[in-house]
């Protein structure tokens, strides 16, 4: 089952329920640095999640039999991680941090700040596709809280009353 070739089409042809030839060859090439396969896991989830914005049920299935685990062990990894998206996400992913030290100094105010300029709720996309908003346990600034994550870009010491300003740039 390790490395079992299955029916793939290039990018162009691909299909929701297939790997393209891109993402194929991607997991592959990981694969060759590693003994078992069950470590490319998260690299496998991030390269179709990267090509296609989120990883389906279907594509579960499908990295599994590249990869030669089950798919409910993938899916336990995809689970795990808040970073894969099991569900689409808008173009802008807005990450609010909801620890305890980010909830002593003031997530809630940002989180319904977010709520009320997106019109959404936390797990929501807007309508337009372009924002959805998660929370996550941490982002790793705690001696800066609350933070915010937009995507890839950081924001550290937010204010609820800086956030239309913020968001802005994203629109």
């Amino acid at each position: 089952m390790y490395g079992q070739r299955i029916p793939i089409k290039t990018m162009y042809e691909a299909n929701c329920s297939e790997l393209s030839l891109v993402e194929y060859n991607a997991i592959i090439q990981e694969m060759s640095h590693y003994e078992d396969a069950r470590a490319v896991s998260i690299q496998a989830l991030s390269i179709v999640q990267r090509h296609r914005g989120w990883v389906s049920d279907i594509l579960i299935e499908a990295i599994s039999r590249v990869l030669g685990i089950s798919a409910s062990d993938l899916d336990g990894v995809a689970t795990f991680y808040s970073h894969i998206y099991r569900t689409p996400v808008g173009r802008y992913v807005i990450r609010y941090c909801d620890s305890v030290v980010c909830y002593m100094t003031g997530y809630k105010g940002i989180q319904s700040a977010l709520e009320s300029y997106l019109c959404i709720y936390s797990g929501e996309t807007t309508k337009d596709k372009r924002f959805t908003l998660l929370p996550t346990c941490c982002l790793g600034n705690c001696d800066k809280g609350p933070t915010i994550m937009i995507n890839n870009d950081t924001y550290v010491y937010v204010m609820s009353e800086h956030i239309s300003k913020l968001l802005e740039q994203y629109v």
